[in-house]
């Protein structure tokens, strides 16, 4: 537990006034999470970074490490109120790997250009871990009491699914949540901006309340192996590329849950523009590039992402695999696998390699009335809705100690910049004023929550 130290004199650095330089140091350090097995080679320099930044302004963290340089760093600021359930304000420090061949500026060297910091990872998450770290500074460096006990944690893997990560710590170290009962992380909290029913532009930022689950599967068909000269009905990859092909052309039924009926109705609102369950695509026109998440939220979904077959020309193997990257709504596992192992069909297994929980959380209660103050207090007129992430964050693995979640990540963005794209993108970028908007939103929910 760390107690604010009292304050050493001098005009306090404001979160906005460190933000974008903490950002930049994080996206020089190349977190590049390769998947399980593989060691990235920075999460630990990340995390020495960040225990460094907190040191500086007298708080004593803690850190873990689930394997060699694989570091989860966490600090808890107490609060005035300590029979209240504490908040936990998380991000993770690795990201997914890039390409520098393909990218306009170098993914590590946090190049400022058209007003912006570029950098793999700049949206997903160091924008927000630099939030963090500015305003448990300014914490620190003001003395300020918050009402309730914060917990920041700047957790490893996340892009690996978190198993060595939050679900490391939830399991092994569960005394660091001790008390918390909400989280806040990423990919969420952010604008689009839309044209109202008079045809004037308007914000609307994005409160994730739900998160689809995960099912990481592999399929493998097995057959009979032989010379490539011979006919034969029991190839390996026919069999597998029949059940890709039956999985790719199912059609999954459409289901609204809450917090997609919430975002549709909330934008129909806004714009003037009707939907039906049948049929949403000109209304989510109206919000541009962030509309693939909203897609990936209206059912489950099935995609494969890698296959490996044979290992010479003339052979015919006696196995094939895919990887199948599969996305359900809350309450739909079960289905999921089911439909899964029926249109794999007799001659393939479907093997579970990571499954993790689906969420949704109600965007009503104290919590999301603060954090709804929070942003309008910085762009007052703008609609806040709630939505569905058709990706996953570490909150799942909260949720595993009873911690409800939502992804609060806030930044006020261009109207032309395509953001959401950029999640796992070419060219990831952050506006240096949306960093700015950010730090002050968030200081205004630490210290109102």
């Amino acid at each position: 537990m760390s107690e604010i130290p009292p304050q050493a004199g001098g005009a306090p650095t404001a979160p906005e006034q460190e933000v974008v330089d903490i950002c930049r140091e994080l996206l020089r350090i190349d977190t590049s999470n390769y998947g399980p097995g593989q060691d990235g080679p920075g999460e630990r320099e990340a995390a020495d970074y960040v225990v460094g930044l907190l040191r500086e302004v007298g708080l004593e963290p803690q850190v873990f490490e689930s394997r060699e340089r694989r570091t989860t760093v966490a600090v808890r600021v107490a609060g005035a109120d300590r029979d209240r359930g504490a908040l936990c304000i998380h991000g993770h420090l690795d990201v997914v790997p890039a390409h520098a061949e393909d990218w306009t500026h170098p993914p590590f060297a946090a190049v400022e250009a058209d007003g912006c910091l570029w950098g793999r990872g700049a949206v997903d998450m160091k924008d927000m871990v630099a939030m963090m770290l500015a305003n448990v500074r300014h914490l620190a460096r003001t003395g300020t009491v918050p009402p309730r006990d914060l917990l920041f944690v700047f957790f490893a893997d996340e892009e690996a699914g978190g198993v060595l990560g939050s679900q490391f710590m939830v399991r092994e170290h569960p005394e660091v949540f001790e008390g918390v009962t909400e989280a806040i992380s990423e990919v969420g909290g952010y604008s689009v901006t839309v044209e109202d029913a008079k045809g004037d532009p308007r914000r609307a930022y994005l409160l994730q309340t739900a998160e689809k689950g995960i099912a990481w599967l592999h399929l493998r068909a097995r057959g009979t192996a032989g010379h490539g000269s011979v006919p034969t009905s029991d190839n390996p990859i026919v069999h597998l590329a029949e059940a890709i092909a039956r999985i790719d052309a199912h059609k999954w039924p459409r289901e609204f849950i809450a917090s997609v009926r919430g975002l549709l109705d909330g934008l129909s609102e806004v714009t003037g523009v009707g939907y039906s369950d049948e049929d949403a695509e000109e209304l989510l026109e109206r919000i541009g590039p962030a509309a693939g998440f909203v897609r990936g939220a209206l059912q489950d979904t099935a995609n494969i992402t890698m296959l490996d077959a044979g290992y010479k020309h003339n052979v015919i193997p006696q196995d094939a695999t895919a990887a199948l990257d599969c996305r359900f709504l809350p309450g739909h596992q079960d289905d999921l696998m089911a439909t899964i192992r029926e249109l794999a069909g007799e001659h393939v297994d479907v093997e579970v390699g990571h499954l993790d929980t689906s969420l949704e959380s109600p965007f009503e209660g104290a919590l999301v009335e603060r954090m709804t103050s929070a942003l309008l207090a910085e762009d007052p007129g703008a609609a806040i809705l709630p939505y569905c992430l058709s990706g996953g964050t570490d909150n799942k693995a909260l949720s595993t100690i009873g911690v409800t979640g939502y992804g609060f990540a806030p930044l006020r963005l261009p109207a032309d910049l395509d953001f959401a794209p950029m999640f796992h993108g070419v060219d990831e970028r952050v506006p240096l004023e949306s960093l700015e908007f950010g730090a002050k939103v968030l200081r205004r929910l630490v210290e109102d929550c």
